[in-house]
């Protein structure tokens, strides 16, 4: 990290359901001085639990886990308002969960069989908010975005009356809680169609969704 002088130490929250390779990101981990794990989770549902709770500064997500798996669980984190750098740490390069992983709000995707140094270093990059890949996966975001997207009349047209209202106040700068007082209905409905509207029109954000409905009225 820039300026260690400040002693800034990032926390890390490990989930997988290997004990045995925990145990390895722990210890890799802690090898380096500006880097804590403060939770470790083995299943879907105690990460959210904790990911709720603490909010660290990064959480290192398996892909393949029993039970809830780890897409379900980025879309839960991100649900619960999460605000972590969410880093997925997979054996998986199929270029359908890498795609998926990064509509579902991740900010990083990143392979199993990577070097310890290169981990660390892909972990430091994270932390300053850039969004890190395995030089294996990133071809299937190149070729993601060479294909033609569906097109925005289609997305639109995928809103139900309610969603597209609760986007056009999104646009026009108001909270959850202006949209609810102006729509006469209760914060967490709101929060519901904010949810579903983001995942129909592929974003991962309110800021990203104004901005996408400005640049459509715009044309």
């Amino acid at each position: 990290m820039e300026s260690p002088e400040k002693n800034n130490t990032a926390s890390v929250m490990l989930v997988d359901d290997h004990p045995l390779l925990r145990k390895g990101l722990r210890q890799l981990i802690e090898l380096t001085d500006n880097l804590e794990v403060v939770a470790e989770a083995g299943n879907g549902a105690d990460a959210v639990r904790l990911g709720s709770e603490l909010d660290p500064d990064l959480i290192l997500l398996d892909l393949n886990m029993q039970g809830m798996d780890g897409l379900e669980t980025l879309t839960q984190l991100r649900a619960a308002e999460v605000t972590s750098r969410i880093v997925m740490l997979t054996v998986s390069d199929a270029d359908e969960d890498v795609i998926e992983a990064v509509t579902l709000g991740a900010d990083g995707y990143l392979l199993k069989d990577m070097e310890p140094e290169q981990l660390l270093e892909q972990i430091e990059r994270a932390l300053q908010g850039k969004m890190v890949m395995s030089d294996a996966v990133t071809h299937a975001l190149a070729l993601a975005l060479r294909q033609p997207q569906q097109s925005a009349s289609n997305k639109m047209a995928s809103l139900t009356a309610r969603e597209a209202e609760v986007l056009n106040l999104i646009a026009q700068g108001l909270s959850n809680k202006l949209i609810a007082r102006e729509l006469d209905i209760s914060d967490g409905t709101v929060k519901v169609h904010v949810k579903h509207l983001l995942k129909k029109l592929g974003l991962r954000s309110r800021v990203e969704a104004a901005v996408w409905m400005v640049n459509q009225e715009q044309r």
